[in-house]
């Protein structure tokens, strides 16, 4: 499939409370429609609803056809129980969004991490390390309890983590490296320790998280 090496579906959306581009179905929709054109091929999308337990999920197929050629990709995303301000049609239709782009990535074989090319991409591996001062502070023993207690939330902070990047297509990275500095920006984070450290954390990746939720409706 010669889309596939010559499509550049571009993060066109903009998450303002993780400060990370994202993209979704319909930037890769925009981006593909003129390939297909110029390659006398169609691209259909279709949707079908599964019950799997007490789960509700939304199953896209993507299908390619061009010439002699088709193929063929799926993708499954589940419908939340509740969204908060939005009705059951709404839901079923934010996860219809999610599985056609997990499809469409599938298909045209699109990698949701940075791309080396790209000019933030320069930016944030290109700039000249800072000087650090030293501000570290007296290390406190923790207790075993504590240790583990840290560990719990660490944990927690990754799958919130995960759970965003997947629902928006970001890179965790880029995710988890936003939070990080929104945390450092707190005075709760500068002065806590590290069970402190980790709460800060976890309280901002599952805010992030609920307005993910709310907000990305595409």
């Amino acid at each position: 499939m010669n889309i596939q090496s010559q499509l550049v579906a571009p993060k066109g959306q903009w998450n303002n409370f993780g400060n990370y581009a994202y993209r979704s179905a319909e930037d890769i929709l925009n981006a593909v429609k003129p390939l297909l054109k110029e390659n006398e091929a169609t691209l259909t999308l279709t949707d079908e609803p599964l019950l799997v337990g007490d789960w509700h999920y939304i199953k896209a197929t993507a299908t390619f056809r061009a010439e002699d050629e088709e193929q063929i990709v799926t993708a499954y995303a589940r419908e939340s129980e509740t969204k908060k301000g939005m009705d059951g049609s709404q839901i079923t239709g934010t996860a219809s969004s999610y599985a056609r782009k997990y499809a469409l990535n599938g298909l045209f074989l699109i990698d949701d991490t940075k791309d080396a090319d790209s000019n933030g991409y320069h930016k944030q591996n290109n700039k000249p390390a800072p000087k650090k001062k030293n501000t570290a502070k007296p290390k406190i023993q923790m207790s075993s309890q504590e240790q583990n207690t840290v560990q719990n939330k660490g944990k927690l902070f990754k799958t919130f983590v995960g759970q965003i990047a997947e629902t928006l297509g970001a890179d965790q990275k880029d995710v988890q490296k936003g939070l990080v500095d929104q945390a450092k920006n707190t005075d709760e984070y500068k002065n806590g320790n590290s069970n402190q450290q980790a709460t800060v954390l976890v309280r901002l990746a599952e805010a992030m998280k609920k307005q993910v939720q709310n907000d990305n409706k595409k």
